[in-house]
């Protein structure tokens, strides 16, 4: 059934739920589920409490919607230029990685920039990561050999990050609002 709250339509679904559940679909729609039986109020009160995060979230929605919409890089380009970006950040991990480079790969990933496999010495980049500005690109780059010798996001992979990358906080949130006008 469509309702409306807070100066949001949403559609709301009762379900054999415990929680009150809200999504947001990529076409910026607001669902709203919840257990049977709940007051058509308390789910009104419910998206009317979270109205901003709603916005924002449709917001983003439609953004990553136009940008899908966009043809990716060429992956030749995007391998060339993550190439690039490699060769000047592999001297410094060269003792780590016994004088051998990783592969590089290229995918067209939806929810992360880059990922590595240490066990396999390979590095998988973001198909569209290459239509950011270098910096970024280098962010990632980094970021990802970084995992050679720190596999986790605890405090000695930062701490290397910023002795490697001293601006890499400027440039995480550079790339977080990148993915936040997705």
């Amino acid at each position: 059934m469509t309702r409306q709250a807070g100066g949001i339509e949403y559609q709301y679904q009762p379900k054999a739920v415990k929680n009150l559940n809200l999504r947001i679909t990529a076409q910026g729609q607001v669902r709203v589920s919840g257990p049977r039986g709940l007051s058509p109020a308390r789910a009104d009160a419910f998206v009317a409490s979270r109205a901003v995060w709603i916005c924002q979230a449709r917001q983003r929605a439609l953004e990553r919607a136009r940008q899908d919409a966009l043809p990716p890089p060429d992956p030749r380009q995007a391998l060339a230029l993550f190439g690039q970006v490699s060769e000047e950040i592999f001297p410094l991990f060269a003792p780590v990685l016994g004088g051998q480079r990783p592969r590089l790969q290229v995918r067209d990933m939806k929810t992360r920039w880059g990922s590595c496999s240490p066990a396999r010495r390979q590095i998988t980049l973001n198909l569209r990561l290459a239509s950011k500005p270098r910096p970024l690109v280098e962010y990632v780059v980094l970021h990802e050999y970084c995992h050679f010798v720190h596999p986790n996001h605890q405090a000695g992979f930062w701490a290397l990050m910023e002795r490697l990358m001293p601006d890499c906080k400027a440039r995480r949130r550079a790339l977080r609002q990148t993915e936040a006008e997705k």
